[in-house]
């Protein structure tokens, strides 16, 4: 099934932005955000601190998205965000797998790194569009997590900073420690039930204070 990518990106950009949603099927509202965020970054583009180029992947996994019920899990069973390719994910994956999930099948990572094509496609991006931050959105924990180097934000909207540590596979994994790709994990409180359009405008004022502040002082490699 085709995946939908939507640039935005103001005059003069450096600063980029990767943002996806609904990387797990069955957490719709994760989806729905990233639209959200879409329009408001194609109406208020040109207001931000700083230019921003915007990518928006916010359906990483429309098969487990459109399945009845929603999947967590692509068409071929798999985890996408076990399926990135962290150091050692052969012996890490797979035993992680089988001892802390006691195989839960909605948590499988797949038979090799990157065998699915939506992670593949995901990395694709992140090789090519070489993001300075990921922003990648999920429910239903209500927390807001950090992967990689730079203070992170305090807090999203109404969602606080709970750093809930690394997976194996995981895109803040790969992206934030290996990469040293800043990861913003946004977990919203509902997987089903989208935010309030004020709930979700606050997130993003709150997302452009913090890259205004943390990401031009750090540097974030940005126009590399």
């Amino acid at each position: 099934m085709p995946l939908y990518v939507r640039d935005v990106a103001a005059p003069g950009a450096k600063l980029r932005v990767l943002v996806v949603g609904a990387i797990h099927g069955d957490e719709l509202s994760s989806a729905a955000l990233a639209f959200q965020w879409i329009h408001l970054a194609s109406t208020e583009n040109l207001q931000q601190p700083q230019p921003v180029h915007w990518r928006f992947l916010p359906v990483l996994n429309p098969d487990g998205a459109l399945a009845r019920p929603p999947r967590r899990v692509n068409a071929s069973g798999v985890d996408l965000n076990r399926n990135f390719p962290t150091p050692n994910w052969e012996s890490d994956a797979s035993s992680y797998w089988e001892k802390r999930t006691r195989k839960d099948p909605r948590r499988w990572p797949g038979p090799k790194p990157l065998s699915e094509p939506e992670s593949r496609f995901l990395h694709e991006q992140m090789q090519s569009f070489k993001p300075n931050l990921i922003v990648s959105i999920h429910a239903p924990y209500g927390v807001l997590d950090f992967d990689g180097p730079s203070v992170p934000p305090s807090r999203l909207g109404r969602l606080y900073l709970d750093q809930v540590g690394i997976f194996p596979g995981s895109l803040g994994n790969y992206g934030g420690v290996h990469k040293g790709v800043p990861v913003v994990t946004i977990e919203l409180p509902n997987a089903m039930r989208t935010p309030l359009d004020a709930e979700m405008r606050q997130m993003w004022i709150d997302l452009q204070r913090w890259m205004g502040e943390r990401m031009a002082r750090d540097g974030a490699a940005v126009g590399r």
